[in-house]
Formats: C-alpha cells, sequence, structure tokens
C-alpha cells in the first residue's frame, strides 16, 4: 500500500483518488454476486461477501490513514472538512456494498417472472450513476492544474448534472420494482418480501451516495 503522507506532497486530491479505487473494486463485485445469488450458489455467494468485505476494509484503513496524515494548519487549495466530507462519502458506498453481501448471504429469497431483468437494470444504473461519480473524482488534479476553472470545471458541472439523473433513473426503478413486489405478496414471502426491499435500499443508497458525493465536489469547486 502506498504512503499516503507522501503522495499529500503531490497534491490533496490524490489520496481520495487511491481510496476512490478500492471503494470501486467494492461496487464492481455486486453483478457477479447477484448472479451467483440467483444461481443459488451459497458458497461462491459467502466467498464473494468475504471479497467485498476485505475491500470495504481496506478502503476503511485507507480513510483513517487519509484523516491521520491530512495536512494541518497549512495552505491547501480546499478547505480540509471539504476533503474529509469528500472521503466519508466514498466510504460510505463501500459500506453499502458490504451491507448488499451480508444481506445476501442471510437467505434465499423467491422472485417471481420479470423481477429479475427490472432488478439487472436497477444494479446497472446504479453502477452507471457510481462510474459517473468516479469520473468527477478522477478530475480533481486537473481542475487543481487549472486553478478551479475552465473546461474541466465545466466537464465537473456537467458530470454533476449527469450524476443526477442518472441517480433520479434508480429512484424511478426502485419505486417499479416496489411495488411489482407488493403485486405479488402472494408469491413473495413475508420474509423474502424483507430481504428484497433490504437489498433494493442498499443498492438506491450506492447512486445516491455517488450523487452526493458529486455535489460535494461541485460545491467545493464553486467554493474555491
Amino acid at each position: 500500500m502506498r504512503s499516503i503522507a507522501k503522495v499529500f506532497g503531490r497534491s490533496p486530491f490524490v489520496p481520495l483518488q487511491i481510496h476512490m479505487e478500492k471503494v470501486a473494486e467494492c461496487v464492481k463485485q455486486l453483478p457477479d454476486l447477484i448472479a451467483a445469488y440467483r444461481r443459488e450458489e451459497s458458497e461462491t455467494v459467502e466467498t464473494l461477501r468475504k471479497k467485498i468485505s476485505r475491500l470495504e476494509h481496506e478502503a476503511d484503513a485507507l480513510k483513517h490513514d487519509i484523516r491521520n496524515s491530512l495536512p494541518r494548519g497549512l495552505f491547501m487549495p480546499v478547505e480540509r472538512i471539504s476533503l474529509l466530507q469528500i472521503l466519508s462519502l466514498q466510504d460510505s458506498i463501500a459500506n453499502r456494498a458490504e451491507n448488499i453481501g451480508v444481506l445476501l448471504t442471510m437467505k434465499q429469497a423467491r422472485s417471481f417472472p420479470g423481477f429479475d431483468d427490472r432488478f439487472d437494470e436497477f444494479l446497472a444504473k446504479t453502477i452507471d450513476t457510481f462510474d459517473l461519480a468516479r469520473s468527477v473524482i478522477d478530475q480533481l488534479d486537473e481542475l487543481l492544474e487549472t486553478g478551479f476553472g475552465g473546461l474541466e470545471a465545466q466537464t465537473v458541472k456537467e458530470l454533476t448534472d449527469m450524476v443526477a439523473y442518472k441517480e433520479h433513473e434508480v429512484d424511478v426503478i426502485q419505486g417499479v420494482l416496489l411495488r411489482e413486489l407488493l403485486a405479488h405478496e402472494d408469491e413473495v414471502s413475508y420474509g423474502d418480501f424483507f430481504l428484497w426491499t433490504r437489498v433494493l435500499r442498499q443498492v438506491s443508497s450506492v447512486a445516491d451516495r455517488s450523487e452526493r458525493l458529486a455535489i460535494a465536489v461541485r460545491m467545493t469547486l464553486e467554493t474555491s
């Protein structure tokens, strides 16, 4: 693992980007996790759950290392509290991915025709939302070089708008899935309904936190 204290000398944003790489590793496990769950491959689900938990733990360790290494009392191009807010939002995304893994080890829930395809769309748009937010984080170095202005700043604003739109699409599909679950209450037990609603909430939270992250960067940009 790279020394976080050393990379702060190059840019206050490099540690955030390093942390985001680890968060992305957590999120990218979700499609395989869902696929294994549908196949009722409990051992594979557990293996992936452990992998996500390990990655989340590594992200958490990085978060603490960054917090402890963040310079105090020295000039930085952005406020220390802004960097900490961005870091916390990134870390919360990894936490949601871990929560999904844990939930899917609790019970093999039933679904019904059409649910899986709709869920795949829901998850894909959630990951799209996250990927766009990650692109915002990737732009931070370019923003620093241009003094938080110019084409790079406009790119971040446009990306933030795209993140917000994708997150809205995720919300819409979540509502459809919840209504479909209720419409099939005779086919889905209370336990299955409870599990699916918890999973839906955690998946949508990945998109929600991604939107909050993009907005936090944009607000930092506008006040710097």
